[in-house]
């Protein structure tokens, strides 16, 4: 799969979430959630990282820029979904390591991923509540120790982000970050209806029920006048 460079960031444009898939099995890596907020905001250390991983359509905005750039049949493709797709896809041939959340979340994270997956062979698990540095080596270490094929880390961008890359020095894998997923996998937050999702407006969504994140969802007029514009 050839990437599109958008504002000097490198967006694998996949056609399916399998294709995806089967590129990142293949190639190892980090996949990174790429939207218009993390494009706009990207610093020049996060940019580097996506660049030499595995960025791909996240957002309804990102999409229409990769199209832009050529990539006609880009599709997004929502993170918090593509996680569950790697599981449905492997959970009988490969191994993973849950990383992220509350105690109570990822403790339930676990739990409902082994009443639904009963052959899911999960070889670590933890929260993301990382107090010091001798806690980040331990995890390290023990992800390197237990080498699993599947690394989900679950801690917000780019925190999660950094943590990953430096797994990715000790154990080569595929790492996904997740960000909020697991509270949405055990219902602990609720994302938007299917409506909203399928005519990409699910940030409109997020916004009325939440006004406050209009001080963060500004970025988006930036983003759509650099579609507008073609500055991409």
């Amino acid at each position: 799969m050839k990437s599109v460079t958008l504002r000097d960031i490198n967006i694998y444009p996949a056609e399916s979430p399998d294709e995806l898939i089967d590129f990142a099995v293949g190639r190892k890596g980090i996949l990174i959630a790429v939207n218009a907020e993390k494009m706009a905001k990207a610093t020049s250390e996060l940019s580097a990282l996506i660049n030499d991983n595995i960025g791909y359509c996240d957002g309804s905005g990102v999409v229409l820029a990769a199209r832009q750039k050529g990539a006609d049949r880009a599709c997004k493709i929502a993170g918090c979904e593509l996680w569950l797709d790697i599981i449905n896809r492997h959970h009988g041939d490969s191994s993973f390591y849950i990383i992220g959340g509350r105690p109570e979340v990822f403790e339930g994270t676990v739990r409902k991923l082994r009443q639904e997956f009963p052959d899911i062979n999960i070889v670590g698990a933890r929260d993301g509540y990382l107090k010091s540095d001798a806690d980040r080596n331990a995890l390290i270490e023990d992800v390197a120790r237990k080498k699993p094929d599947f690394v989900f880390v679950a801690m917000g961008s780019p925190k999660q982000e950094f943590l990953m890359a430096d797994m990715l020095k000790r154990h080569n894998a595929v790492y996904q970050g997740l960000g909020g997923s697991f509270d949405v996998y055990t219902g602990k937050a609720k994302r938007a209806p299917k409506w909203w999702i399928d005519h990409n407006a699910e940030f409109v969504y997020r916004l009325l029920r939440q006004p406050s994140r209009i001080k963060r969802d500004w970025i988006r007029v930036k983003f759509a006048w650099w579609l507008l514009r073609k500055k991409f």
